[in-house]
């Protein structure tokens, strides 16, 4: 909003240095929510691109009934036209001009709303007016009055021509030989993309759309006319979503293997415990933000797993330290967890908030990027911070349970602690840095080498660092731009030139073409405007 207030703004301002004559600049606010998420493709053998048109459009109009579907658009094809033409040697003898018709014609084609009368305890509507549905409808249209008798626009018209309107863009389905036939062919073809509402499943929308099209068949939408499902963000963003939570699940359960290995299976189930509440309340915060559940919120919650699960680990294994203390063998379990707790707190503060001041400032970054980001330090910050309420407060409790109660009743704890070989591994290596300078010097030497070498994989160009990741998507987009004047039927050639070349590719299903016509745009293609290609010497191919 914020944005279109200053678009306006400059745009007010700089109002007295438009061209007289100039319409008003018309300013729309795209997001992510307009790019298409389900594109289908209508093309057929015994079809041209005005009769597909025309089939297109009946199956448009059941498309936009589909819930949460906000907008759809059909590219190709040849829209209806009905065309006049016009004698000049009548438009003399009866003192007409072009002009004239054209205002006519335009006044004849209108319905208005005349007026209401009730009946029956019903408001009932009456509409003047007609539109044109054929040709004897515009060609009964009155145009004026001669030698005592009305003119019509079929006295004064050599032809009038219902039918197909000049090609302004072409739109091809190329079949490859991965195809079903076979066959390396370009057919007419016409595609309805389709949009969701913001803050709906595009998995939802898209089955919708595709149960809704399957009804049509043999009804509306003819059996010999094929429906090709050229892009289904519904289908891709369902199986992106269901890796990352497979991801996490297994982030969840190494975690706790984990633990299992080093403190003991008890000490990792209340870890475990610790994951899923922490998960629940800030998937509720997410809720209340506004944030849906996608692929950068997931990422999020993926990346909070590793460090949410420190404040837990710190805080059972001081409990289990201090249970298996002999000074603590009489004291009731309670006391002596609220004083390990107590112990560990001040540090166990300050090292969650440590990290949310490192995650945090990232939500500030403002630009192309920022809302696209902000989910990911919103949700490890809140993550970290509930991760240190369920540490308090839901960890002890849990360890009270599980920990304590495989012991006698009342003052009875864990055995005497030992140690085990990680802690003598530990002391070990400890020692020796604290007892050589020499091998303290070496050490930091050693973790500033790593540091530094950590840092070149950047500018040696061993990392790839982008500002999206990449996306391993089953499409990619040819864009074709002609030299300024090529006209539309060149530009199509070269554009078929380029997919039979594709439809060679042994792993090309099959392709689009759109000459003359934007194809439907990405994520991409709404940052770079691909979606004004409207001029003859411009073509997509759509692979």
């Amino acid at each position: 909003e914020d944005a279109l207030v200053k678009v306006y703004s400059k745009l007010y301002s700089n109002a007295d240095r438009m061209p007289a004559g100039v319409s008003q600049p018309l300013v729309k606010a795209l997001s992510i929510d307009d790019v298409p998420i389900l594109s289908l493709t209508l093309w057929g053998a015994n079809y041209d691109g005005y009769q597909l048109r025309q089939i297109a459009g009946e199956v448009e109009h059941t498309i936009r009934q589909v819930p949460d579907v906000t907008e759809t658009t059909v590219i190709g094809g040849q829209p209806r036209e009905m065309r006049v033409v016009l004698s000049s040697t009548k438009l003399t003898a009866f003192g007409l001009s072009p002009d004239t018709i054209v205002q006519r014609l335009q006044a004849a084609n209108a319905r208005t709303q005349s007026g209401a009368f009730s009946e029956q305890n019903l408001e009932i509507r009456v509409d003047a007016g007609n539109l044109f549905t054929d040709a004897e409808d515009l060609a009964g249209v009155v145009l004026g009055v001669g030698s005592g008798r009305p003119v019509y626009l079929r006295d004064v018209a050599d032809k009038i021509v219902d039918g197909p309107a000049d090609p302004q863009n072409y739109a091809l389905f190329g079949t490859t030989a991965a195809s079903a036939d076979g066959t390396l062919k370009d057919y007419p073809a016409v595609t309805i993309t389709i949009a969701k509402r913001k803050g709906t499943n595009a998995t939802d929308v898209a089955n919708a759309v595709l149960k809704r099209v399957d009804e049509m068949r043999g009804v509306t939408l003819p059996a010999d006319v094929h429906v090709t499902t050229t892009r289904n963000y519904g289908a891709t963003a369902k199986a992106k979503s269901d890796e990352l939570l497979k991801h996490l699940l297994l982030a969840t359960l190494s975690v706790t293997v984990l633990v299992a290995l080093f403190l003991g299976w008890r000490e990792s189930g209340v870890v475990l415990l610790a994951i899923p509440v922490t998960l629940a309340l800030t998937m509720a915060v997410f809720y209340l933000l506004g944030y849906t559940l996608n692929r950068v919120t997931l990422f999020a919650l993926i990346f909070s797993i590793g460090i949410l699960v420190d404040d837990a680990i710190v805080v059972v294994e001081n409990m289990v330290r201090h249970f298996r203390m002999p000074a603590n063998s009489r004291r009731p379990l309670s006391e002596v967890a609220v004083e390990a707790v107590a112990e560990v707190g001040n540090s166990t503060i300050l090292a969650t908030f440590t990290v949310v001041a490192a995650i945090l400032p990232m939500a500030f970054v403002r630009g192309l990027m920022g809302p696209y980001m902000r989910p990911i330090p919103v949700g490890a910050s809140l993550a970290m911070l509930f991760s240190l309420i369920v540490a308090f407060v839901v960890s002890p409790w849990a360890a009270m349970r599980l920990i304590g109660r495989k012991h006698l009743s009342g003052a009875q704890t864990l055995e005497p602690e030992k140690e085990g070989w990680l802690v003598r591994f530990y002391r070990r290596m400890m020692a020796a840095l604290m007892r050589s300078e020499r091998n303290r010097w070496m050490f930091l030497g050693a973790v500033a080498l790593l540091l530094v070498a950590a840092a070149a994989l950047v500018p040696l160009k061993m990392v790839l660092v982008k500002m999206l990741p990449f996306d391993n998507k089953s499409e990619f987009q040819v864009v074709l731009n002609m030299p300024d004047g090529t006209t539309l039927e060149q530009t199509t050639r070269v554009a078929q030139a380029f997919g039979s070349y594709l439809g060679q590719q042994a792993e090309v299903d099959n392709y689009q073409i759109y000459a003359g016509t934007s194809g439907p745009y990405n994520f991409n293609g709404l940052v770079r405007h691909y979606y004004l290609r409207h001029q003859p010497n411009q073509a997509d191919i759509q692979v």
